[in-house]
């Protein structure tokens, strides 16, 4: 048997997974990828980019994705702190077309979040200080880049932050709402 578990499939494609952890008085141990283990249970993304950002309580990050030909699987984990990480359907032709899966990930829990290629993604801190890590399947394109407005009010997402506690870039402030978003096709 591998050493990750899938917890839930909640939207297709979407995988929450539970890798195996060795604990004991000294600390922990996570082998966090290994491709022959996620291979078993479904994931054959071939990994190209690993990306790390620190951020503090209240920021918010995204809703992003890539747009074909350069649209980017990603596998998600925190390494320290908290977060609540949001996978959002933009699969035009996907039965879950405009859902979205959160879930609290955090340097305790030690899940991971596979988002298939047509996901939208964001996140948002909830400790002092978060720093996230993630695989992508194809490497970053600028001109590629989309994304969505965080607090559209159609897709109503609590992200666990008060309005006055959130820290948001400039360029995620002017992004589009979900019926006004490029699609992904």
């Amino acid at each position: 048997m591998g050493k990750f578990r899938i917890i839930t499939e909640p939207l297709p494609g979407l995988k929450l997974l539970q890798p195996k952890v060795f604990q004991d008085h000294r600390g922990y141990f996570v082998e966090s990828y290994n491709k022959n283990d996620f291979l078993e249970v479904g994931i054959n993304a071939e990994f190209v980019q690993d990306n790390q950002a620190k951020s503090v309580y209240g920021v918010i990050r995204g809703l992003h994705y890539q747009l074909p030909p350069f649209a980017q699987a990603k596998l998600v984990r925190v390494i320290s702190g908290r977060i609540i990480d949001v996978a959002l359907d933009f699969r035009k032709d996907s039965p879950t077309y405009g859902q979205y899966f959160m879930i609290e990930l955090s340097e305790d829990n030690h899940l991971q979040l596979f988002i298939p290629k047509g996901f939208a993604h964001g996140y948002a801190v909830l400790s002092q200080e978060a720093v996230v890590f993630y695989k992508t399947d194809e490497y970053y394109h600028p001109e590629a880049e989309a994304g969505i407005y965080y607090a559209d009010t159609d897709l109503n997402i609590d992200w666990g932050i008060a309005e006055k506690d959130r820290i948001i870039s400039e360029k995620d402030k002017k992004l589009p709402p979900f019926k006004q978003a490029k699609i992904f096709e």
